[in-house]
């Protein structure tokens, strides 16, 4: 299940990043968000090439690197924790036309035992490290409200 970059970059309506809310992003992206943080969206989709699995995230919003030592990423609920490593080390975050977003690509090596173990889990948060930065992410909860 892998998703486009293109639609991530894509021309939204210009805003000012003080008006930059998660819904906002939710709402430019147009795809179901795996987890949110104070400033962030973090978009997922698995993927396998060449026999190799991959956990591919996209995060859209305020979260901006240059990174050349790779990043981590842990998932941790009831009874359970998993820990992935960056399949790259280098990667930086693309400017986007709204003030303020970025749009940062990683994709994580993952083991086809641990994808059943992830999909089955009761994740309560998914914790993002790199370099310096740390980003928790809670799972998102779309609202009923339709307008």
């Amino acid at each position: 299940m892998g998703f486009s970059f293109s639609k991530f970059l894509g021309k939204t309506k210009p805003e000012s990043s003080s008006n930059d809310s998660i819904e906002a992003i939710i709402e430019a992206v147009g795809n179901e968000p795996y987890g949110v943080s104070k400033n962030n969206v973090l978009f997922s989709g698995l993927n396998e090439l060449g026999g190799y699995f991959f956990f591919q995230t996209v995060i859209v919003g305020a979260f901006k690197v240059k990174c050349k030592n790779g990043a981590k990423l842990t998932f941790i609920g009831k009874d359970f924790e998993l820990r992935l490593n960056s399949d790259s080390n280098e990667f930086e975050s693309d400017h986007t036309d709204v003030k303020g977003r970025f749009v940062t690509k990683i994709d994580f090596l993952i083991e086809e035992t641990d994808i059943e173990r992830l999909k089955e889990a009761e994740l309560k948060q998914v914790l993002l490290k790199v370099k310096q930065q740390e980003i928790t992410f809670s799972k998102y909860i779309a609202s009923d409200e339709e307008e």
